[in-house]
């Protein structure tokens, strides 16, 4: 199921895909049970219910799923950037061994940029399209570093070159709206990695560009990730994004984690019903004409959410004891972790988050 380009990367990375190698790393992101909750009129929408993650240093931890499944208000959620009528009920966040659940809005001020960054879906709506783009990279290390205009302007350019930003120099002064949109991303590329951040969460950072502009972003953040002691948030329904440039997966649906495991794992003993569909759903180029597979069914409404499991009501493989009660994370083993009562057995129990 990996792409050629996911399949190429395969035996430069197997070893770090090792489950003791992601074990014994150390952690640079840490989310504990984390919930996070819309308070309406029609009643609480658990966006984020329960989920628990783990990002060691300088690796690319993906999460995918279908939308309205808690991506990206987890990651809103570390930057303490949920808008009302949300807010975190529950749960720890440590970045680099620092709680970020409770900080008050100047401490995380300091943090947002510094230690840890974002490089949003739209480039064009996420650049102030009044200033230059150079003066917009430049305020986030005068923010963050309290340096002089001239040398923020040095940084900038090479940070630019860095980037793969052609004319850096001249670039430096253009506007939003007079680049493309690979050199826009690139310049939020070049935002979020000025400041050396701890950790960087990029919100399906390709989807408005083509697929040789998507090759070259990708293949950047990920050369950017190894020359630095920077580690990745990825947000992506895209699965060849996926196996390209992830270490790890955290497979969500309606506000939980379905299922977890390195990424060559997860896509070569893939378990969970809802990630097979997932697997199924990308068009495959055959030369018989097929009609492409989709996952039966809606993603529920978080406000009326179905007993037991989440997925039961559009899963095949769904039993009696699937619409009674939800199931627990269930270990099989080479750090791989699923959700469903179909692997309790391999281990004769759950086991918790």
């Amino acid at each position: 199921m990996m792409t050629n380009l996911a399949a190429g990367r395969a035996a430069d990375r197997i070893m770090d895909m090792a489950a003791d190698t992601a074990a014994e790393a150390q952690e640079m992101l840490a989310i504990t049970d984390l919930k996070t909750h819309f308070f309406t009129q029609k009643g609480v929408v658990p966006a984020v219910d329960g989920v628990s993650i783990r990002i060691p240093e300088k690796q690319v931890m993906g999460i995918v799923g279908e939308s309205g499944c808690g991506k990206s208000v987890t990651a809103m959620s570390i930057l303490q950037l949920v808008s009302r009528p949300g807010r975190i009920v529950g749960g720890s966040i440590m970045l680099d061994g620092e709680e970020l659940v409770g900080k008050s809005v100047k401490e995380m001020r300091n943090i947002r940029g510094n230690k840890v960054s974002v490089i949003f879906q739209e480039p064009m709506t996420s650049l102030n399209p009044v200033y230059t783009v150079g003066r917009q990279v430049s305020e986030a290390i005068t923010v963050h570093r309290q340096v002089g205009k001239q040398e923020a302007r040095q940084q900038v350019v090479e940070m630019f070159k860095a980037v793969g930003i052609p004319e850096a120099e001249r670039r430096f002064n253009s506007f939003p709206h007079q680049l493309s949109g690979g050199l826009r991303q690139r310049v939020m590329i070049a935002m979020a990695m000025v400041c050396q951040p701890k950790l960087m969460i990029a919100d399906e950072p390709t989807t408005a560009l083509d697929v040789t502009i998507e090759a070259q972003i990708l293949h950047l953040m990920r050369r950017l990730e190894e020359k630095s002691n920077t580690s990745i948030m990825l947000i992506t329904h895209n699965m060849g994004v996926v196996a390209e440039i992830c270490d790890f997966v955290y497979v969500m649906y309606a506000g939980k984690v379905m299922e977890q495991a390195p990424v060559f794992e997860l896509f070569d003993h893939t378990k969970h019903p809802y990630t097979k569909g997932l697997l199924n759903s990308i068009p495959k180029p055959t030369e018989e004409k097929q009609r492409l597979y989709n996952i039966k069914g809606m993603v529920p409404n978080l406000l009326r959410l179905p007993k037991g499991c989440r997925f039961s009501p559009r899963c095949e493989y769904a039993m009696p004891e699937c619409r009674e009660r939800e199931p627990e994370l269930y270990d099989c083993g080479k750090n791989h972790k699923v959700r469903c009562f179909l692997y309790q057995k391999d281990q004769g129990g759950g086991a918790d988050e």
